[in-house]
């Protein structure tokens, strides 16, 4: 692959039972990612989604392409998935690009995740070996 070149776009859905299970799974039981009520008094919006979880949804984007072996992938929070409570949850929109290719000829990933038209992650940055 070179420099500039897209890989596939992804959508993923992110509902109040995904936020469920995830929380389970990570033993995150922060009450911002399942009690509407706290949520909102501690100033969001609503719930929302896990960072992390987050941050995982948008390496699918990578992952799923199958450009090669994921050697590291990181990225900043900059805004929250507000989860709502019902069937449709919140759409994550999700695009990259080759950014850079390296010396060693591993790949520079841009990923770019959306939720609301709003990017959710910065610098969110996978180095692939093809």
């Amino acid at each position: 692959m070179e420099k500039g070149a897209e890989l596939p776009p992804l959508q993923v859905r992110l509902t109040r039972a995904d936020l469920v299970r995830y929380a389970g799974a990570a033993l995150d039981h922060n009450p911002i990612h399942w009690n509407e009520r706290f949520a909102k008094e501690v100033g969001l919006p609503d719930v929302i989604a896990h960072g992390m979880l987050t941050m995982g949804v948008a390496g699918r984007v990578v992952t799923e392409a199958r450009v090669g072996t994921l050697v590291s992938y990181s990225a900043r929070f900059t805004r929250p998935v507000v989860v709502p409570d019902d069937d449709k949850g919140a759409l994550v929109e999700l695009s990259a690009k080759v950014g850079a290719v390296l010396d060693n000829g591993d790949l520079r990933i841009d990923i770019t995740a959306r939720f609301d038209g709003r990017t959710v992650l910065g610098k969110a940055i996978a180095i692939v070996r093809p």
